[in-house]
């Protein structure tokens, strides 16, 4: 007996050429509206839904499928007497290959000044209820969500001349994750519209949608399991569009803190290079190239800096990849790497360990955060969520408010800026010592301002270098002028912090006591 096809799709890509070689096969075609338009149109033998049904569609199409012939054809179970008795008795005929997409609302509600009305027109209804129906008879059943199953499932049905059993499972389990998807969606935007047809970003009801991409072989601990999931719709330029081009499987710490030298180096427009180390960077530079930038991160920290992770936002060279081998590295990043870059990482045993990612810039470069989506940060306490933005602030110069006597210079001014950048993707309390586009001291992570502000200073000597002369960012306010006392005590000459301290005068009157060059950012950066 002929196998018999139900296509009804929104998004027509491909499915032309899929229903061509479902009929070259000998299986019988059924179809609505648009689809079977396109297919008549191509002169393929196609049966529109309301013949098969003896029922007209209605209600501008919101009634079609919605047909005991339909849902009877497949939820039928063909091993069990009772059923095929009664889909014989009513003249129903059995459907076993179903290939439906959704009703586009996701990129309906993304479209600016989407309205409810639209939303609602958007909302299929026929279309999951026929999916759910095939998916849940799946032995009988095979169902196609998504234009990237056709080439599998024509390719065994020309083999084989049917779907296994393994490929109709995961097809179903495929089927069944996209309808948790779609509705979602759906709830999420309508639990998060208010009464003036404004939309919350933080709706009554929040469904995370993400996808896994593997299984760790444990967590933060070896007694924790763990895995590493990736938005539905990831940003381009995330680190889950990693390319890992060789090394060692990423462990939940690599990836952790991957994520944050990667986040911290494409925030620059110039060539940089980002060393991060239990989630804090250790050295942050930019130079004329990578080499540059990395050789000058490196000199901030060279301890923290052995097994480290490390982020550039410009391609790896040889000359780079020489540097970079001579230490123990864990992770290296970069958008791309040169022929010769990748050869030496592959000389030794040793060297071919370095897990090495390929990551795309976003397309908008630095100041692109979120190519326009809404980024959220989400954190797990106990047996909930807290859900904010990211935090994607840039600071512009042109926002500086100089609140001590002194003035600051062009250079001071950008080692400001620079410090500032770093401040934000460092544990809270931070304390960051920078000068020449390099960072010279780093403190993280203190109850303590003041015990970050020394720890920097003791990174520094610890390193070799002098804070004369620097610029410090506070990623907070200074509550009291002690913590204003012991960065300048380090050698800092300039200072950059938000401001807004009850005592934020005595800090100013503190700086023009001392010299320096005060400045007040508005805006507070913790990392906790």
């Amino acid at each position: 007996m002929a196998l018999t096809a139900l296509l009804s799709v929104s998004d027509k890509t491909g499915i032309l050429e899929f229903a061509k070689a479902l009929n070259a096969l000998g299986i019988k075609l059924l179809s609505t509206g648009g689809t079977a338009k396109l297919l008549a149109d191509a002169g393929l033998p196609v049966t529109e839904v309301a013949d098969h049904t003896g029922f007209p569609e209605m209600l501008d199409g919101r009634v079609k499928t919605l047909h005991p012939k339909i849902h009877g054809g497949l939820l039928a179970r063909r091993d069990l007497p009772a059923h095929v008795a009664a889909i014989e008795a009513h003249g129903i005929d059995t459907i076993d290959l179903l290939v439906v997409n959704l009703y586009p609302f996701e990129a309906t509600v993304a479209k600016p000044g989407c309205t409810l009305e639209d939303a609602i027109e958007n909302i299929d209804i026929g279309g999951p209820a026929m999916v759910r129906s095939a998916a849940k008879n799946w032995k009988d059943v095979g169902v196609l969500t998504d234009a990237s199953q056709y080439a599998g499932a024509l390719a065994e049905l020309q083999a084989d001349g049917k779907l296994s059993d393994k490929t109709k499972f995961a097809l179903s389990v495929a089927a069944f994750n996209r309808i948790s998807q779609y509705d979602g969606a759906i709830s999420d935007y309508l639990s998060g519209l208010r009464e003036d047809g404004s939309h919350s970003l933080f709706p009554a009801q929040s469904n995370g949608r993400f996808v896994k991409l593997q299984d760790l072989r444990y967590g933060e601990n070896p007694h924790q399991q763990a895995a590493f999931y990736r938005d539905l719709y990831p940003a381009p330029g995330s680190l889950v569009s990693a390319k890992q081009l060789q090394g060692k499987e990423l462990s939940y710490n690599n990836i952790a803190d991957a994520d944050a030298a990667w986040e911290c180096v494409k925030s620059f427009d110039v060539p940089a290079c980002v060393i991060v180390k239990h989630a804090n960077p250790c050295g942050v530079a930019v130079g004329r190239d990578a080499n540059e930038a990395y050789s000058k991160a490196f000199k901030t920290d060279p301890t923290s800096a052995f097994g480290g992770i490390i982020a550039f936002n410009r391609t790896v060279d040889g000359a780079t990849a020489q540097e970079i081998s001579k230490q123990f590295v864990e992770v290296l990043m970069a958008p791309g790497y040169t022929p010769e870059a990748l050869e030496l990482f592959q000389a030794t045993r040793n060297r071919q360990n370095v897990r090495i990612l390929e990551i795309a810039l976003p397309p908008g470069g630095a100041s692109d955060w979120d190519n326009g989506r809404n980024m959220m940060d989400v954190k797990r306490i106990g047996s909930g969520l807290l859900m904010q933005t990211a935090d994607n602030r840039v600071l512009a110069a042109s926002e500086l408010k100089v609140v001590s006597k002194k003035q600051p210079t062009p250079e001071q001014l950008e080692d400001l800026l620079f410090a500032w950048k770093v401040a934000k993707y460092v544990k809270s309390n931070a304390i960051v010592f920078c000068a020449g586009g390099m960072t010279m001291g780093v403190g993280a992570g203190q109850m303590s301002r003041l015990d970050s502000a020394r720890i920097a200073s003791i990174k520094a000597e610890h390193a070799g270098l002098s804070l004369k002369g620097t610029a410090v960012a506070s990623d907070a306010f200074f509550p009291f002028r002690d913590g204003l006392d012991v960065v300048v005590d380090a050698g800092a000459s300039a200072v950059i912090q938000p401001g807004g301290s009850m005592r934020d005068q005595e800090v100013i009157d503190a700086a023009d006591e001392r010299g320096v060059v005060m400045v007040l950012s508005g805006v507070r950066h913790f990392r906790h």
